[in-house]
C-alpha cells in the first residue's frame, strides 16, 4: 500500500474538500476586504478634491449674501427718495419678497420635475 507524502501537495490535488472550501472562503474574505479598502481610498481621494471646491462655494455664498444686502439697501434708499421711509421699506420688502418667492417657486417646480 502507498504511504501519503510527508509534505503537503502544492497543486491541491490531494487536499480535502473542507480544506478547499475553507481556503476559498478565506480568499473571498481577503478579496472583499481589498475591494472595501479600494472603495474607501477612492472615496477619500474624491472627498479631498471636493473639499476645496466646497470651501470656495461657501465663501462665494457669504460674499453673495453681502452683495444682496447691499442691493436691498440700495432699493430701500432709492424708494426713500420717492416716498416716506415706512412706505419705502414696505415697497422694498414686497419687491424683494416677490423675487425670492418667484425663485423659490421655480426651484420647487424644478425639484418636483427631477423627482
Amino acid at each position: 500500500m502507498l504511504k501519503p507524502p510527508d509534505r503537503p501537495v502544492e497543486d491541491g490535488a490531494d487536499r480535502d474538500f473542507g480544506d478547499l472550501v475553507h481556503q476559498l472562503i478565506e480568499d473571498a474574505k481577503g478579496y472583499a476586504r481589498a475591494e472595501v479598502d479600494l472603495a474607501k481610498a477612492i472615496a477619500s481621494d474624491k472627498a479631498k478634491g471636493l473639499r476645496t471646491s466646497a470651501v470656495l462655494l461657501i465663501l462665494a455664498l457669504f460674499v453673495a449674501t453681502g452683495a444682496l444686502n447691499a442691493l436691498c439697501i440700495g432699493i430701500l434708499l432709492g424708494f426713500d427718495t420717492l416716498m416716506s421711509p415706512v412706505l419705502a421699506g414696505i415697497c422694498a420688502f414686497l419687491l424683494i419678497g416677490a423675487v425670492a418667492g418667484l425663485l423659490a417657486w421655480i426651484g420647487i417646480k424644478k425639484l418636483g420635475d427631477s423627482l
